[in-house]
């Protein structure tokens, strides 16, 4: 799981494929009469047993390419011709899409101040201080509403390592502060329990070495403002190029597309295999189980993302690539992104803002997206849900930027479980949701299968159901013609209130 749109938007010659326009552009085969009872039958069909064998197929990968699946890795390469292959064994036309991204890959994180060493993490696109580091004194910047945003916020911190809260604005808006107020690096620490996992979600020329610490060391350390303290953060980062994996069934019509998506790629640090093989192999298996000839009214669309733990770029990419008709095409867009977490909770996209969490809603059809899958698991499952704000972390990102509305699953990463949630759904308070995440220790037994095979279920459920009809989502009944204007309209003011509202502080996951 990733964070902040990345704008490495530029397009790249596509290997193997007819057209980015997309898989299946033109019209749609004739289709047989919509199968009223797929929700039910891929629920029946999408079990545990069937995604097992592909998260340990993704582990072996892993095991067998230097431990993890990251993109433009022969680890990754391997993990997303596994996934294309079955899918055009059964039938699915599949698009490979090329596209550049700067990959990054840690070689050193050290924090030493007064003797003692502090856990640290370099955030993604962060600048590399020499080999050994670099001692200056501590410049604690003291908080306020807009923590470390504009350079006046830091006064003299020249050849300083400034220290500054989380918040309000984004890391790489805090990085480019820093620099111009004079200082050396960056360090921010969380406003809340847990560690900063950050990206600056592009290179850019006014960025310092940038690294992110829990609360409690932020605390602590601001204690020490004015001594001098050793920071060592290094990493390798170069131009690559890496791809998405689109399939799209041959039947059901092309103007009202329901698409569906999973990053496949892990972080550098490890195999990935619930960060994010459960929700890639979740997807994978819905798209078996569906066929690539459903009896459906709408097409379905499904997509493995690349370089997502690079800033979304996979994402990014693909929604830039298209022309505002091909938007229009795509009726809503569900995101599935670590769906099996070893401590899970069941928490659901926030399409309507009622947890009021900062983000404001999604746009038109995100709350009925998330009512969809609330019903399921609620009333199907048997299990509560809890809420999920639209923070920018995943690959609805640039879908939502341009008025399509999103919604989807997580059962959460790097966050503490409270005592409230530990009593929802079990598991421990006080821990991660998932304490292996972005480590090499995100394997086959980091993955709690009951919380997979539960939203697999309801993948497949609303997947099935949208499949079959999105009249709630955009007014479109199974036989209606779409009204293009109308939905343009809608989208282009969902987009001017997606801008105003984006979340700035963004942490990679």
């Amino acid at each position: 799981m990733s964070s902040l749109r990345s704008r490495l938007r530029p397009a790249v010659a596509v290997a193997a494929c007819v057209s980015l326009a997309f898989v299946g552009a033109g019209s749609a085969m004739a289709a047989p009469k919509a199968d009223s009872k797929l929700p039910d039958r891929l629920t029946k069909q999408v079990n545990i047993q069937k995604m097992n064998r592909h998260l340990t197929a993704l582990q072996r990968i892993a095991d067998t390419h230097d431990g993890n699946r990251a993109s433009s890795t022969e680890g990754y390469n391997a993990s997303a011709e596994y996934v294309a292959t079955k899918l055009e064994r059964a039938g699915f036309d599949v698009t490979r899409q090329e596209f550049p991204f700067y990959y990054s890959e840690t070689l050193a994180e050290k924090l030493v101040a007064d003797g003692t060493e502090i856990p640290v993490t370099i955030m993604s696109y962060s600048p590399s201080t020499e080999e050994g580091g670099l001692t200056a004194p501590l410049a604690a910047v003291a908080p306020d509403d807009t923590p470390g945003c504009e350079a006046s916020d830091y006064g003299d911190v020249t050849g300083a390592i400034a220290l500054v809260q989380r918040g309000s604005c984004s890391f790489s808006e805090k990085s480019v502060a820093a620099g111009e107020a004079g200082a050396v690096a960056v360090l921010v620490y969380n406003n809340e329990d847990g560690p900063v996992n950050g990206t600056l979600g592009e290179v850019n020329d006014g960025h310092v070495p940038s690294g992110g610490i829990t609360q409690a060391d932020g605390e602590a350390l601001a204690a020490l403002d004015g001594q001098e303290i050793t920071l060592e953060l290094r990493a390798l980062m170069e131009e690559r190029t890496t791809y998405n994996v689109i399939a799209e069934t041959q039947t059901g019509r092309k103007d009202n597309v329901v698409m569906a998506g999973a990053h496949l790629d892990s972080d550098p640090a490890g195999p990935g295999i619930n960060d994010n093989g459960t929700g890639s192999v979740a997807l994978l298996e819905t798209a078996l189980s569906m066929g690539s000839k459903p009896k459906v009214n709408n097409a379905v669309r499904f997509a493995w993302w690349g370089a997502e733990e690079f800033g979304l770029v996979g994402s990014t990419h693909y929604v830039n690539s298209l022309s505002f008709e091909e938007q229009l095409d795509i009726a809503l867009y569900l995101n599935f992104d670590m769906i099996g977490s070893p401590n899970a909770g069941y928490f659901v996209y926030d399409g309507d803002d009622s947890a009021q969490e900062g983000s404001g809603p999604g746009p038109y059809g995100s709350a009925q997206i998330e009512r969809a899958f609330v019903d399921y698991l609620e009333n199907e499952v048997g299990v509560a849900t809890g809420e999920k704000d639209f923070d920018g972390r995943s690959d609805y990102g640039e879908f939502i930027a341009v008025g399509i509305p999103a919604g989807g699953l997580f059962t959460g990463a790097e966050g503490i479980k409270t005592e409230e949630e530990a009593a929802l759904w079990g598991g421990t308070a006080g821990e991660a949701y998932d304490s292996c995440y972005h480590q090499a220790c995100d394997d086959l037994g980091n993955v709690d299968r009951v919380a997979l095979d539960r939203n697999a279920d309801a993948m497949a459920y609303v997947t099935a159901t949208y499949a079959l009809s999105t009249e709630d989502i955009n007014g479109i009944a199974p036989e209606a013609p779409k009204n293009r204007a109308k939905i343009a309209e809608q989208r282009a003011a969902q987009s001017v209130l997606a801008t105003t509202a984006a979340h700035g502080d963004a942490v990679t996951a």
